[in-house]
């Protein structure tokens, strides 16, 4: 079954695994924007990873994965919502070599944003990003932000996205080696098996020897959050003044969603409606 997240759970172990393969979700993404390989891999990665990270966190919003840098490529954004429901991007500027995160990104950093929900405060963690590839940068922030103890693989190809984790949970185990067991044996996992195995002959693979219990398997999508709704109210937040000068000088108001190039247009009569209660600016985050 394609574009599914699996679960799974070692008896008598306190560790859970995951495993997501992205296969329509991937292509929509591929199909809005024409990616070099260097950054369609990273990308991929990043995609598969905030599937798998969304789904360890118990909440109604999002997590949005985000990578900043100095180098050919400048800016990352995958986020994924607790519906599962996945949206990703990525900005270059010129040519992107193979090789590691620093010679993709350049100097850089990894911003992790968890979105509870309406009405719940934002997490936001920060840290260099460093590793090889996204999965030891993920590593590394996730052993420094002293959250449970999590390994992650990670594979793209040009039809899907794929992704391994594995999550040490609280309390002693009667198995007291099974954390160090896992992590070896998730280890030999290749990208290949990641890419072109199911996600039951993933496990059978790696596990085969251990107890597992294995939930059912959820479907996982693309969306994009963008709405015209949520355009109306970015313009409010710019203001009338703003807008009717745009409008004075363009004839329209034309805004693109960078994730899903969704075209918005507003024309005067629209931009009118837009204002036509009064709505002020007003304080406030907006995504588009």
């Amino acid at each position: 079954m394609a574009d599914t997240l699996q679960r799974f759970l070692f008896e008598n172990a306190s560790v859970r695994g995951e495993l997501v393969q992205l296969d329509a979700t991937w292509r929509a993404v591929l199909e809005r924007h024409d990616y070099p390989p260097t950054v369609r891999e990273v990308l991929g990665e990043s995609m598969a990873a905030a599937a798998l990270l969304a789904a360890t966190l118990k909440l109604r919003g999002s997590i949005t994965l985000q990578v900043q840098g100095s180098g050919p490529i400048s800016l990352l954004v995958v986020e994924c919502t607790s519906a599962r429901t996945l949206r990703g991007i990525a900005h270059w500027n010129q040519d992107v070599p193979a090789g590691d995160l620093h010679a993709r990104f350049g100097d850089g950093r990894l911003v992790i944003t968890v979105d509870p929900g309406e009405g719940m405060e934002r997490y936001q963690g920060i840290v260099p990003l460093e590793g090889a590839n996204i999965a030891e940068a993920l590593d590394t922030y996730l052993e420094r932000s002293e959250q449970l103890a999590t390994r992650l693989w990670l594979a793209a190809g040009q039809d899907r996205a794929a992704g391994l984790l594995v999550q040490k949970l609280p309390g002693l185990a009667p198995d007291a080696d099974a954390w160090t067991r896992v992590t070896t044996l998730s280890a030999t996992v290749t990208p290949t098996e990641l890419l072109e195995l199911t996600p039951r002959e993933v496990m059978h693979r790696l596990f085969h020897e251990e107890d597992l219990r294995v939930f059912e398997a959820e479907p996982v999508s693309f969306r994009c959050s963008c709405t015209r709704e949520r355009v109306e109210q970015m313009l409010r937040q710019f203001g009338r003044d703003e807008v009717e000068a745009l409008l004075q000088e363009e004839g329209e108001v034309a805004v693109d969603c960078n994730f899903c190039n969704q075209h918005y247009v507003f024309d005067a009569v629209d931009a009118a409606q837009v204002f036509l209660d009064g709505t002020q600016p007003h304080a406030g985050p907006t995504r588009h």
